[in-house]
């Protein structure tokens, strides 16, 4: 499944994770499986306040669109916040929380799709090239040997 085939709100959330460099972000597909909801979107953040700017950004771009939280808990600290949007639910862990309560196994009969982590690029003018591209310069512009 690739995000474009996604349900638009779904979609949405994604790309809102990876505006706030969100890891791991993984969709788990529960409509098959009789759950309470049609889908968990998960992600990681390595801080309590990347994890609430991950959530702050999620709720924001689907408020846009017309879509609010239904109920929001864990908010304050930020371990784990779940935000039910009805037809899908978003966890925004911390990685020791996601390692924790691991919903990947516990769901592990879901159809899963895992995103890729958005990498930071630099401008080098010509093209963007990873920031740790070029392992022998420490500073930028340094020559290589």
């Amino acid at each position: 499944m690739s995000i474009e085939s996604l349900r638009p709100e779904i979609r949405c959330a994604v790309e809102a994770a990876q505006n706030k460099k969100a890891a791991d972000v993984t969709l788990l597909d529960l409509a098959e499986l009789g759950a309470f909801t049609g889908a968990f979107l998960l992600c990681t953040g390595f801080s309590n306040r990347q994890a609430q700017a991950i959530s702050d950004e999620i709720e924001e771009q689907l408020a846009r669109r017309g879509i609010r939280v239904r109920h929001r808990e864990g908010y304050d600290t930020a371990e784990w916040v779940l935000l039910d949007f009805g037809g899908f639910i978003v966890h925004v862990f911390t990685e020791r929380s996601r390692r924790f309560y691991d919903l990947e196994r516990l769901w592990r009969a879901a159809r899963r799709t895992t995103f890729p982590d958005v990498s930071p690029t630099i401008s080098t003018g010509a093209a963007s090239v990873p920031p740790d591209s070029n392992p022998g310069s420490s500073m930028p512009g340094a020559a290589q040997s």
